[in-house]
């Protein structure tokens, strides 16, 4: 639907929205906003109680009451609505197009690549918690993100390469727990809004709005190592040794 979409035109419908975003904030005092906020907050408390059977009805009340106060907003009615025109306009020019051109090299064979397919370690998940496994499994870097739950990497099931591993997370709510061998060099780049950070002996108990960064003595040098950037908006993050 969007590969026709240019990354400016993509920025443009950003903008606007971000723009209609501040506008309601700015003239009506958050609109939708702080209802949304606040049925996301109860979604993530009936989510982690959801098998309780209050936890249940929580749940589904905040998840419908989150759905109709993001659907309010003005900045999502304009993406819902520029989607659908980008959709209509994408679809008319693929009916017009009866080939699609490809890059020919000179001697007239089509130039391929020969590319492989490689599952993540872990998939995005907008709820839930995600755990690598008990067992031992192969290495694939990380990058992923999501809203609400728990993230829990543990390295010492697992084989690193003798090059630069990576882990890139981004979460809203939640903790991120990361358990690194003794023999791995580590870099860690931290964000977050409100939370706690607990590094490699290395104590924030107030991590408000801030960005940390540490390595060890020998990152720049030895292998393997692990390069760990993450960001939380409310959520504590703890890297140890294991």
């Amino acid at each position: 639907m969007f590969k026709r979409l240019t990354t400016d035109y993509f920025n443009w419908i950003l903008i606007i929205g971000v723009i209609l975003l501040i506008f309601e904030i700015a003239f009506f005092f958050g609109g939708s906003i702080i209802p949304a906020l606040f049925s996301a907050l109860f979604v993530y408390i009936g989510w982690k109680n959801f098998h309780k059977l209050w936890g249940k009805i929580v749940f589904w009340i905040a998840l419908v009451s989150l759905v109709f106060s993001v659907l309010n907003l003005f900045a999502v009615r304009f993406l819902i609505i520029a989607a659908i025109i980008i959709f209509i306009i994408n679809y008319s020019k693929s009916k017009s197009e009866a080939t699609q051109m490809e890059p020919i090299l000179p001697d007239g064979e089509k130039k391929r690549e020969s590319m492989i397919k490689v599952d993540p370690l872990f998939d995005h998940k907008v709820f839930d918690d995600q755990i690598t496994e008990d067992a031992a499994y192969q290495w694939k870097d990380v990058n992923i993100h999501g809203a609400f739950g728990d993230r829990i990497i543990d390295l010492s099931n697992t084989v690193l390469p003798n090059d630069t591993a990576v882990i890139s997370i981004r979460h809203v709510i939640g903790n991120i727990e990361i358990y690194v061998p003794y023999e791995v060099e580590v870099s860690i780049h931290h964000s977050s809004v409100f939370g706690k950070a607990h590094i490699l002996g290395k104590h924030h108990l107030k991590l408000m709005n801030k960005s940390i960064h540490y390595q060890t003595a020998n990152y720049d040098t030895a292998y393997p190592r692990v390069k760990i950037i993450t960001s939380l908006f409310s959520g504590d993050i703890e890297v140890k040794r294991i």
